[in-house]
């Protein structure tokens, strides 16, 4: 049975899709890589003319610091595109790295700007959700330069909770979490026994409640008053972007010829 595209189910949340733009994008994920667990897929200064969509499993965006400690940027859930950050240059500007088994399809430069040309209002949703991701890592930024320890650790549960609330049927108040301490304290500016005790401190005032890698967000109105937290992922606008014109419904059919495999043709 084939997998339903990771990218449809989450776009779809913001726009409705036409059946050609759905067809554009299952193909665009047609090229699976699979990664173990800790497996880097791509590593920081490397070339590289690939963007990645997960497809399953989590990921992060990293890099290294000149005193050889490492920051985590963003953590990367299915239906991401994973690569846009860097797309003006051709050294790869962060390395990603596999927090738990996953699946990645790998996309071609020259296949995403065909997407783009073929179907404008694909490039106008990937625009958008592309600045509200800009904006919730500039929350993140002012999280980990001004909050204090909690609210850093709270921001970011929070965070990871909106993004799952977006890509995963069924996520509510809990969710899986397959960090460890240290992958926390990376990305929010902690060690991995500062952020221990942070976690048992908002277990112990009621905010969280955790039971082996299961983290339930108890009292989501109390964490995000505490915190600040603004979700930028639940809504994102759309009614700029151009009606969807059925006059010119194309089709994806694979494309004959010199192209690689990954290659898109438009009909």
């Amino acid at each position: 049975m084939t997998r339903e595209s990771s990218l449809v189910a989450r776009l779809s949340g913001y726009m409705d899709l036409t059946a050609a733009e759905r067809d554009a994008l299952d193909w665009a994920e047609r090229r699976e890589v699979t990664l173990k667990a800790s497996e880097v897929l791509l590593r920081e200064g490397s070339e590289n003319d690939m963007l990645f969509i997960v497809q399953s499993g989590w990921l992060f965006s990293s890099t290294m610091l000149p005193n050889g400690s490492r920051q985590i940027l963003r953590f990367h859930f299915p239906g991401d595109v994973m690569g846009t950050s860097g797309i003006a240059w051709l050294p790869a500007v962060h390395s990603l790295t596999a927090v738990s088994d996953c699946v990645v399809a790998e996309l071609t430069r020259a296949n995403f700007a065909r997407l783009f040309r073929e179907k404008p209002r694909l490039a106008g949703l990937f625009y958008a959700v592309a600045a509200a991701e800009g904006v919730a890592l500039c929350d993140r930024l002012t999280s980990v330069a001004r909050l204090d320890a909690m609210q850093r650790v709270g921001t970011l549960l929070l965070d990871i909770l909106a993004r799952l609330r977006v890509t995963s049927i069924g996520v509510v108040r809990s969710f899986d979490l397959p960090l460890t301490q240290t992958d926390i304290g990376d990305a929010v500016g902690l060690t991995k026994v500062h952020v221990n005790r942070v976690l048992g401190r908002l277990e112990e005032q009621g905010y969280i409640e955790r039971n082996g890698r299961r983290v339930t967000i108890a009292n989501e109105d109390r964490l995000v008053e505490l915190t600040g937290f603004v979700d930028r992922y639940a809504v994102v606008e759309t009614n700029w972007i151009i009606e969807a014109d059925d006059r010119s419904a194309a089709t994806i059919q694979p494309s004959s010829g010199n192209l690689d495999h990954n290659s898109i043709a438009f009909s």
